[in-house]
């Protein structure tokens, strides 16, 4: 069949050109409409569910909304998390989707679920879908300034919520704009007891005289003198002096009680969860961008761009939007040192063709693969659907050497044929049989390096997705060279490889090749046995520095921000949060390498953040590195900045933007390692904590250890006595009303200002609350008209309580935090898991989870240990089907372990630990160790065939003669193919722009890999199949030739 391609290409060599160049420019406008980004989008599909529960505690917001919502989405199809939070006053719930599941399917199934079980919720409580976006949505920041002085936070927030949010949710791939920072201006009524119980009101009657006192109204229409007329009632309030002269009533003389007389109207700050500060030199208004799911985020963010700048003339005068963080920084860092590195492969690759053949014309027709293959699987990307990143282009990075190895083969072979048979035979049936006599095996070759990838392709989860984008554009631009072997390269060659070219006797560098290899091989056939086994001794030796290796999850991508973010206690006031914000801050700034600290505390108003106030996220955005002091690096700077941030009760973490976001979406752990621990009291699960944690602390390796305070909370507990209460007629929810509006303030109504919105909050003044003895005496109206204290019907006590309450799968959770240092996740686990177990013993009913980037390695690790098993069997069975016989296929397969060799011995020198990445590497080698083992056999074999006709195997040493010759004489198609392959890895080995730290765990052990089994190849593969021979030779006897001219048809033309 392969024969059938290539003649029906030389026989319709314009046809195959014209297609050629249809292909290039459909490339080339693919290129242009592809989508950049970074890094593949990593988190899974989630759909968040956000409650709010004004003024309600943690535990009263878990028992009657978390714990519904939790307990109905987990029989939502494909959900295979479903993690709470209960927070002040809000309510989260995500939902995390198998892989592959659509993200709008997955939301309207949530929403069926949730019209089921709304009907379990309290009055008024309304769950909201989250925004259609994932845990990497978080594109673009920035602050709103006055460097005037002249406009306060207040009126700075309000331009960012009344101006800038809506005008920046109308771009396009923008899913939600979210405000932090400053205060939203709220009404304020501060209403005297004392001067309620003089008038005989109750509380709730200048909450109805509010809501009553502040709207319109229609009536209708009406028709007068032939025009139609609408009819409204106006009554919004629209300033203070409306609240004021709201009336409550008339005292005993008809004169009108106002609400002034009883209560004091300002306008003042509504209650807060989150502050953003810059620089450490004080507080800002921050917006935060949110990318919808799917979108080309570097198009979005330079749509964000330009609103902003459209938008910046309708800003009062000295408001300045400074940008924060900004992604596509990364986006354009990661793609052009992608770009860098593909051209200087190519011209690596392109130097080593010209060197080896001597002939330009000819290394043109190899060079030309190159680009080609490359823009053929730019096109497949873009119609999947892929987008640019480092590893969709890592893929093609990886595969750039060995694009080039079926044409290099392909054209050595043509120069080896119009060395013999110029003048004697037509040129283009020359090319035609040059390629029909190494094209089979080399489309095999390349099919199964293609076919080697199989393994990456079944990881799951954030591995699958982060290396699915290179495991396809690797098999798609490995299957275009695959194709371009056997139907461009051989029209090619008959239109480039005329004239004179140097014969391969007389090429220096094969001459160079077979003076280093000749003498190894003649050596081996003649001490078979001894190389076998010193090859085995050597496969031994190599499990010492295997079992040295470390094991990880992924390398850290070094984003080129850093994220500081420390935890504190529970308990923390808004106030000291914001203290500790700005030192926090200030001391990050004073390190040169800094640009600029972007200080955030508490959360955002997204769904995408359910962070609470302890919880600090610092967006530290650097200088470029040639600003940096000599010798700094990025870890060296983290150390230093860890020292100069030991602050008392803070624990310290740090990680990158992107990363962080991923990892506390797919597992809510923002840590290298994590423990869950889940149980059915928080109290007891608070204990465990501590426990573990004590057990950890110490523990060589451990960079710091945080066990969260699941009941670190602290709380005013009103104790409401039931029968004390009934004496005055006052029922629980009448001394409720007081806690909950008095004490806590409620919003009673929505002013309106024109497009503007801000609440009217009704409470007692902040004296009468901020003590214990104060609030004993807040007073509380009866049906008699009486006002009695707070300490006549309830008691007070000041206890600990949830702060939080996270839960999964409808299980109460508490979760410790393990930053590390200077040890492997996988190491660190194995020792962290023995001091565990040995020293904590749960209660029944309670359990522990290791989680974080050990819980993805733990999964890549199982699925890998299931599928390369049967990628080998695959790639057996391919070798099979091409030599149709048992020995030749189990001595290619050999090429692997030999590979591996080299493979471990590199990462061991390289201090690289095992990691997903890693794996990638070794899988692709695979591919193309196998290539060089059938290389090696198919022109044994040849020469060896060859012989046989011309009935010069006479005994065992013509055998080896045979093999001595068909090993050495065409040693340089296999170097050109192997130095090819490596040296289109040296660019990624010695780089060090963005991406490279993963991209090198890639090369490392192919480099490696491909070195050893070269050396390994031509010594040891020889030999063994040497043992095949003279076994055959001396079986068969006389069969030999017509045995082995039936072999001939299978291993060179099928």
């Amino acid at each position: 069949m392969i024969k059938h391609i290539i003649g029906f290409s030389l026989k319709n060599r314009f046809l195959v050109i014209l297609v050629a160049v249809f292909v290039t420019a459909w490339g080339f406008y693919s290129m242009s409409r592809t989508p950049l980004d970074a890094i593949p989008d990593l988190s899974d599909v989630q759909v968040i569910l956000f409650t709010e529960f004004p003024g309600q505690a943690p535990q009263i917001v878990e028992d009657q909304v978390t714990y519904p919502l939790t307990t109905a989405m987990l029989s939502v199809p494909f959900a295979k998390v479903v993690r709470g939070y209960s927070f002040f006053g809000l309510s989260f719930v995500y939902i995390i989707f198998e892989d592959g599941t659509d993200m709008y399917w997955a939301r309207s199934r949530v929403l069926e679920q949730l019209n089921f079980v709304s009907g379990r919720l309290p009055p008024k409580v309304s769950p909201t879908l989250g925004p259609d976006a994932t845990g990497v949505g978080w594109i673009f920041e920035y602050a709103l300034i006055d460097k005037t002085g002249t406009y306060d936070l207040s009126e700075l927030r309000s331009i960012q919520d009344w101006y800038l949010r809506y005008e920046l949710q109308t771009v396009p791939g923008v899913s939600e704009v979210a405000s932090i920072g400053g205060y939203v201006k709220q009404y304020q009524v501060e209403v005297d007891p004392n001067k309620l119980a003089a008038y005989n009101l109750p509380l709730n009657k200048i909450v109805t005289a509010i809501k009553r006192s502040n709207n319109d109204v229609g009536g209708r229409l009406l028709e007068m003198s032939e025009t139609e007329f609408m009819v409204r009632g106006l009554g919004y309030i629209k300033n203070l002096e409306d609240i004021k002269s709201i009336p409550l009533g008339v005292d005993q003389k008809g004169t009108p009680v106002l609400i002034s007389d009883v209560a004091r109207v300002r306008l003042g700050p509504e209650l807060r969860r989150g502050i953003v500060d810059l620089n450490g030199e004080g507080e800002v208004v921050g917006g935060v961008v949110i990318q919808r799911f799917g979108e080309n985020a570097l198009e979005v963010i330079q749509n964000v761009k330009n609103k902003l700048e459209s938008l910046k003339s309708g800003l009062p005068e000295g408001v300045e939007i400074v940008p924060m963080y900004d992604r596509s920084g990364l986006i354009e860092r990661a793609v052009d040192n992608l770009k860098e590195k593909l051209i200087e492969e190519g011209i690596v690759v392109s130097i080593i063709c010209i060197l080896f053949l001597l002939h330009l014309r000819s290394a043109l027709v190899a060079i030309i693969t190159i680009p080609l293959s490359v823009l053929m699987a730019i096109i497949i990307m873009n119609q999947q659907g892929l987008n640019a990143n480092i590893m969709s282009l890592g893929g093609i990075a990886i595969a750039i050497g060995a694009l080039i190895d079926g044409a290099i083969v392909m054209i050595e072979n043509v120069h080896k044929h119009l060395e013999r048979d110029r003048g004697k035979k037509d040129h283009w049936q020359i090319i035609y049989e040059a390629a029909s006599e190494v094209g089979p095996a080399l489309f095999f070759s390349l099919l199964i390096i293609t076919v080697s990838f199989l393994p990456v392709f079944t990881l799951q989860a954030q591995e699958g997705r982060l290396f699915s984008p290179l495991a396809f554009t690797k098999t798609y631009s490995m299957a275009s060279a695959a194709i371009l072997s056997i139907t461009l390269i051989p029209v090619l060659m008959g239109y480039f490889i005329r004239g004179r070219i140097l014969p391969e006797r007389y090429n220096p560098l094969n001459l160079l090749f077979i003076w280093l290899f000749k003498p190894f091989i003649w050596l081996a056939l003649r001490m078979k046995v001894l190389v076998v086994v010193l090859a085995l001794l050597l496969a031994v030796v190599t499990t010492i520095p295997l079992q040295r290796l470390g094991s990880e999850f992924m390398p850290q991508l070094n984003e080129g921000d850093l994220l500081y973010m420390p935890t504190t206690l529970p308990g923390i006031s808004i106030t000291k949060a914001k203290e500790l914000l700005q030192q926090t801050d200030k001391i990050i700034k004073t390190f040169p390498e800094v640009h600029h600290v972007f200080g955030k505390i508490g959360r955002a108003e997204t769904a995408t953040d359910p962070a609470p106030l302890s919880m600090v996220e610092t967006s530290i955005t650097l200088k470029p590195e040639s600003e940096w002091r000599e010798g700094m690096t990025t870890k060296m700077l983290i150390e230093e900045m860890d020292a100069a941030l030991k602050i008392p009760g803070v624990t310290n973490i740090w990680t990158m933007p992107i990363k962080n976001r991923i990892d506390m979406l797919s597992t809510g752990i923002k840590t290298p390692v994590g423990i869950k621990i889940a149980g059915n009291d928080l109290v007891v699960l608070e204990k465990l904590g501590k426990e573990v944690e004590r057990l950890i602390k110490n523990i060589p390796g451990t960079a710091s250890v945080f066990a969260e305070r699941v009941v670190g909370g602290n709380y005013f507990d009103f104790e409401i006595n039931r029968e004390e209460a009934s004496r005055y007629g006052l029922t629980v929810g009448d001394i409720q009303d007081v806690i909950q509006t008095a004490i806590g303030g409620m919003n009673v109504s929505t002013i309106i200002q024109g497009r503007e919105r801000y609440p009217v909050n009704v409470r007692y003044p902040r004296g009468l609350r901020d003590d214990l003895d104060k609030l004993q005496r807040v007073l509380i109206p009866t049906p008699g008209g009486e006002h009695i204290p707070m300490a006549q019907v309830a008691k007070i006590s000041i206890k600990k309580g949830p702060p939080v309450i996270k839960s999964e799968n409808a299980r109460l959770n508490a979760w410790i935090y393990i930053d590390l240092k200077d040890i492997d996740v996988g190491t660190y686990v194995e020792q962290a898991k023995i001091i565990v177990n040995e020293g904590l013993e749960l209660p029944p009913g309670y359990s522990l989870l290791w989680s974080g980037q050990y819980e993805y390695m733990e999964r890549a690790k199982e699925r890998l240990k299931a599928v390369v098993p049967l990628t080998l069997l695959l790639i057996f069975l391919l070798l099979y089907l091409n030599f149709r016989r048992i020995a030749e296929t189990v001595i290619v397969m050999l090429s692997f372990p030999l590979a591996l060799i080299g493979g471990v011995w590199i990462l061991y020198y390289l201090e690289y630990d095992l990691s997903v990445a890693v794996a990638v590497g070794f899988i692709a080698l695979a591919g193309v160790a196998t290539e060089i083992g059938v290389l090696v056999l198919v022109y044994v074999n040849q020469t060896f065939e060859k012989r046989m006709a011309l009935g010069e195997i006479k005994n065992s040493t013509d055998v080896l003669k045979a093999v001595l010759e068909g090993a050495s004489s065409r040693i340089r198609p296999i170097m050109m193919t192997v130095i090819s392959t490596v040296g289109g890895l040296i660019p990624i080995m010695i780089g060090t722009g963005t991406g490279s730290e993963v991209m090198k765990r890639i090369a490392a052990p192919m480099v490696g890999g491909m070195v050893s089994a070269t050396l390994l190849n031509l010594i040891i593969l020889p030999a063994l199949y040497a043992m095949v021979l003279q076994f055959r030779f001396a079986r068969r006897g006389p069969v030999m030739e017509s045995s082995y001219s039936e072999k001939r048809e299978l291993t060179s033309v099928n």
